[in-house]
Parts: C-alpha cells; structure tokens; sequence
C-alpha cells in the first residue's frame, strides 16, 4: 500500500510487472468463471435445478453432500482471498464512502450468495435457483468493475467528481477520502 500512497508504483517497473499479471490473472479466472457456470447451467432457473438436483433426462445426478461441501471449503477460501486484494484497493479510488461502500460490499455478498444459494437449492428448495443466477451475475459484475487494471481514472469516470477534482490536483479532502476519512 505505500507504493500506491506514496506514488512509488510509477516508478516500481517490477511492482508493474506484478500488477499487470495479477490483472491478467483475474481476466482469466473471470473467463473461465463464466465458462464454467454456462457449460453446467444456463440463465434459467430449470437449468440450475438440474444441476443441483439432477435430471432424469440428461441422467445427471444430485450435486452431493461431500461434494458440495468440497467446492464450498475451496471457494470459501480463494474467492475470500481474491475479494480481499481486490476490494481493499478501492480504499485508494478516489471516490465517496458510499460508492466504495457499494464497490466493496457487492462482490462479498454476491459471492457469499452464488456459493451458498447452491446449498439451499439442494438441501431447502429449487425456488433458490433465481438467487444462484442473481449472486453469479452480481459477482461477474462486481469483478469486471473492481478488477485488478482498472485504473483509477476509469473507475472514478463512472461517479460524480469531487468538488476539488476541478483544480486536477489531490487535495487533502480529497487524499482523507482515499483513506476513509471525513474533513
């Protein structure tokens, strides 16, 4: 964090190489996110039933007990991990507490969603499907905007500038905004 503060990441050419293949790391896993939801299930709740239900018709078993339990405890752990370097470097965008409240707080509980909406679609009832199709495509969402390479510049376009951003200069107000902090 003090490379970003101090502004020492323009001029870190081997913390640069880090970010942009940390970037290309999480493009990827967003692909293959999204690859692998649409290559077992679809946008409908019928599709994601069968998944976790099984299907006669396809011949696809019940998602198990062990095995959802087996993805859970790896999810739980790497998308935890994921949103924890992602989302704290949205304390660093310059932008109100209340958008980084959202840009932070979205992505966890979408992720929190899509994986547990699985375990009450087997376990409580197939009416979850509609919250497993909601937390994947808030959290694919969420991902593309917080992604590691979008820069600062490109998330900020998306909110209203501060008053101070007019003088194009960081301004105390605004570097105690980028830390959380109210003057």
């Amino acid at each position: 964090m003090r490379f970003v503060i101090t502004g020492e990441m323009n001029r870190n050419r081997l913390l640069q190489v880090i970010i942009v293949l940390y970037s290309l790391y999480v493009a990827l896993l967003w692909v293959s996110n999204a690859l692998l939801y649409f290559d077992r299930m679809g946008l409908s709740p019928e599709s994601v039933v069968a998944h976790y239900l099984g299907s006669e018709e396809q011949f696809r078993e019940p998602r198990s007990y062990s095995g959802l339990l087996e993805v859970s405890h790896f999810h739980l752990f790497a998308m935890g991990m994921l949103l924890l370097v992602l989302t704290h470097l949205v304390l660093f965008v310059p932008l109100a507490n209340r958008a980084k409240t959202w840009m932070i707080a979205v992505p966890f509980v979408s992720a929190l969603v899509d994986e547990g909406s699985g375990w009450l679609i087997r376990f409580a009832s197939p009416h979850f499907a509609w919250a497993k199709i909601a937390g994947f495509l808030g959290l694919q969402a969420s991902l593309a905007v917080i992604k590691a390479g979008a820069t600062t510049r490109d998330i900020a376009t998306a909110w209203p500038p501060y008053y101070d951003d007019k003088y194009k200069t960081c301004s105390l107000v605004q570097f105690a905004h980028t830390i959380g902090q109210n003057l």
